[in-house]
């Protein structure tokens, strides 16, 4: 047998992807399909979890098949969070379709247990706010709303899993029956149902959100026996061995395994990571305390800041609009734009996440004129990815140096939309320092190819993973101070006329 490889499955928010990755972290092989984005209402957003499934077996058979699956020694999974399916535990069917982690339907929910004074319990022990964004209000709704879901989660009849679970259950069964109910710490950390302190399910929590405790899978290491896919599934037995929601995994692509490294991918949205170390970091600007990957039983932490789009800005340019048939025609729709256009776009298409969460806001264009093009409103669009990344940043700058950290001294950048030259020059300029873009930009499908490789023993240790990494390019500003503290002026008088357009329909 020649060199094994890795399977990474990497199932993200508008896409099942597949990839095979060797040692040095190359990529040999992939498979991707994408999959039906459902908008029952305003402001909700589903999956429907078996074509989740079937579109993952497909591309993971694909690349099986091209490469030959006896050259593979074992699987790595990382997966969109926050995202919820509950499932029967006796046939393996979801009891409904699964909620997005874009999903808004439980803000007043939320805005009732924050109203109670519920929240300060919450961050406490899991670091998150009150927010629709994590999991735990989306599974009341979904026992509460789904007939009959409540006493059978009662009785023990139900499960719940973030995507990974999911996919490990059906992965592990046969028929969809006897499979392992597992997550990783990553996964876990953002449900608002882990005491990221004591790493284990919160009774408190499960109380508080009217969830029994079976519902819950075993949580285990980043890098962890997760059970072994059935011949059934892939046509070979392989082990699942790594494990992490997909921005700690890129965290670990990206090789930010010393304290106050950061790193940015721009997929659907934009998610900002700060390693803290051993450490949880408290942020004073509504930031998150998270888990980054736990090993061996040790847990490393980070600060982490959400914003809800950033690709999928570009998708609705392509979708909505009609304005690009391709993302990649956005580059030069942006360098043809006339530089005095002073249009802004507020991005709040699913509301507005960190430092700002207001689930609520809406999106919206500002300084538009009769001449305003198409060139215009693809500039602004990318500038509002760049925008909402500089406040991120300003903000884990002050809770990093708060906690001892160096604040963001440089920045780590992956994921589709950093192929845009104009995009990294932007947020450079933009945010005012480096912006390093690495030679591999699979970070998020490498660091559960990385996980894998750890628990198999290909590497000894974190620094040996360090060394792999290696820069493409680096960006630095060239905008002029005046003008950069211009565009930021813009966007923070037009970010501020949302929120209050927000608040004046509150009262």
């Amino acid at each position: 047998m020649s060199e094994p490889f890795i399977l990474s499955i990497d199932q993200g928010t508008t896409s099942s992807r597949a990839l095979a990755f060797n040692k040095a972290g190359d990529v040999l092989s992939v498979a991707q399909r994408e999959f039906t984005q459902i908008f029952p209402e305003d402001g909700w957003v589903e999956h429907d979890a078996d074509e989740i499934w079937q579109t993952t077996l497909s591309v993971c058979r694909d690349v099986l098949e091209d490469l030959g699956a006896e050259n593979f020694a074992g699987i790595g999974i990382t997966n969109q969070r926050e995202t919820t399916v509950v499932w029967e535990r006796a046939t393996g069917r979801p009891i409904a379709n699964a909620i997005v982690w874009q999903d808004r339907r439980t803000a007043d929910f939320c805005h009732q247990l924050k109203q109670a004074g519920h929240e300060p319990m919450i961050t406490q022990k899991t670091g998150l706010l009150l927010d629709p964004y994590f999991s735990a209000s989306k599974i009341t709704w979904l026992l509460d709303q789904t007939k009959g879901a409540r006493v059978r989660a009662e009785a023990g009849e139900l499960a719940f899993g973030t995507i990974d679970s999911w996919l490990v259950w059906n992965l592990t069964s046969l028929d969809g029956q006897g499979g392992q109910l597992v997550t990783d710490a990553s996964n876990a950390a953002r449900t608002s149902l882990f005491n990221i302190h004591t790493q284990a399910w919160d009774a408190d929590l499960l109380s508080l959100f009217k969830l029994p405790a079976s519902l819950m899978p075993d949580v285990k290491d980043n890098a962890a026996d997760f059970g072994t896919c059935t011949e059934a599934a892939l046509g070979v037995a392989l082990p699942i061995v790594g494990m992490a929601g997909d921005q700690q995994a890129a965290s670990i692509g990206q090789g930010c395994f010393a304290p106050g490294m950061v790193k940015s991918t721009y997929g659907t949205g934009c998610f900002v990571l700060a390693n803290t170390g051993a450490k949880p970091a408290v942020s004073a600007n509504r930031l998150l305390t998270t888990v980054a990957y736990r090993l061996n039983g040790e847990t490393t932490y980070a600060l982490e800041g959400s914003i809800f789009m950033a690709g999928a800005i570009v998708q609705w340019l392509r979708d909505g609009l009609g304005l690009v048939k391709k993302a990649s025609e956005t580059q030069a729709l942006a360098e043809a734009a006339n530089p005095e256009n002073s249009t802004v776009l507020v991005p709040a298409f699913t509301g507005l996440g960190a430092p700002h969460w207001a689930p609520d806001a809406r999106a919206a264009f500002f300084n538009m004129t009769r001449d305003t093009r198409r060139e215009d409103i693809a500039r602004a669009a990318l500038e509002a990815v760049s925008l909402q990344t500089a406040d991120l940043l300003h903000a884990m700058q002050e809770d990093m140096q708060a906690a001892g950290l160096e604040g963001a001294p440089r920045l780590r950048v992956d994921g589709g939309m950093v192929a845009n030259d104009w995009l990294c020059q932007n947020l450079a300029d933009i945010c005012d320092g480096p912006i390093d873009r690495p030679k591999i930009n699979e970070t998020t499908a490498l660091g559960a190819a990385v996980l894998a490789m750890l628990q198999l023993g290909w590497f000894d240790n974190l620094q040996d993973l360090a060394e792999n990494w290696a820069l493409d390019k680096q960006f630095t500003p060239h905008m002029d101070a005046d003008r950069r503290q211009q565009k930021q002026a813009q966007w923070r008088a037009a970010l501020a006329q949302v929120l209050s357009e927000k608040q004046r329909e509150d009262n």
